[in-house]
């Protein structure tokens, strides 16, 4: 709550804590999602090194008492890490072993905690390594299936990969297409929490500078100028 929230350095002392009491409970997987969960404010952080590292530390310390469905997302965090830093083949391979150990789940053989984690979600961040690697094709592919197999029980990851979707939709040169997106994207995160939000905005933001005097991008600027994940943006926050 405290990462979603934006207080990140009581988010990384409420996590170091509870890995400590997961290892002094001898819980080897939850430990290993906490890293996981760790390495995933890491790479929103913009700390990409640390992030791979947590997320591979995570995968190795539970290679013994594997559970498909978790490796498969400590895989994933890897991948998300390597594609922000532009390693394109370790990433490849990354999210490779995530699709495989995907494959190899069983419902019912997980914790509950990780039972969130399901083939929109698995897609979802697919979308985010082949947007972060320049592939704007395939990012728009895996975004777009997230997008149409999500449960809308988990409004806020549709509205990332609803951004993500944008994003790949511009890097295309899809101008209009985009904004229509982005539109949508808005919509679904206006109930949220801005925090987390707004960085998925920025770099949106940053997209659209590059096509700033077209007639899509200042018909979209006009219509979501009143939008709290746009306006405090605008006022430099």
């Amino acid at each position: 709550m405290a990462y979603d929230a934006g207080h990140h350095g009581l988010a990384q002392r409420y996590f170091i804590q509870a890995l400590g009491l997961a290892d002094a409970a001898e819980d080897r997987l939850l430990a290993a999602s906490i890293l996981d969960a760790m390495s995933h404010q890491a790479s929103f952080l913009g700390r990409y090194r640390e992030a791979a590292n947590m997320a591979r530390a995570a995968r190795l310390g539970t290679e013994s008492v594997g559970v498909p469905i978790l490796t498969s997302h400590f895989h994933l965090m890897e991948a998300r890490a390597l594609a922000r830093i532009g390693d394109a083949d370790a990433c490849d391979r990354a999210m490779g072993a995530a699709m495989e150990n995907f494959g190899r789940h069983v419902a019912g053989e997980s914790p509950e905690w990780i039972r969130y984690f399901d083939a929109a979600e698995l897609t979802a961040e697919l979308g985010h390594c082949h947007r972060d690697l320049g592939r704007p094709d395939r990012a728009i592919e895996y975004a777009t299936q997230a997008l149409d197999s999500a449960s809308g029980d988990y409004v806020r990851s549709d509205f990332f990969v609803a951004m993500v979707l944008a994003d790949a939709h511009l890097d295309r040169g899809d101008i209009d297409e985009a904004c229509r997106v982005a539109i949508e994207a808005f919509t679904i995160g206006e109930g949220l929490e801005p925090s987390r939000c707004r960085g998925y905005v920025r770099e949106f933001r940053q997209r659209l500078q590059r096509h700033r005097r077209s007639a899509e991008v200042r018909e979209f600027a006009a219509r979501v100028r009143h939008s709290k994940l746009w306006a405090p943006m605008a006022a430099g926050q």
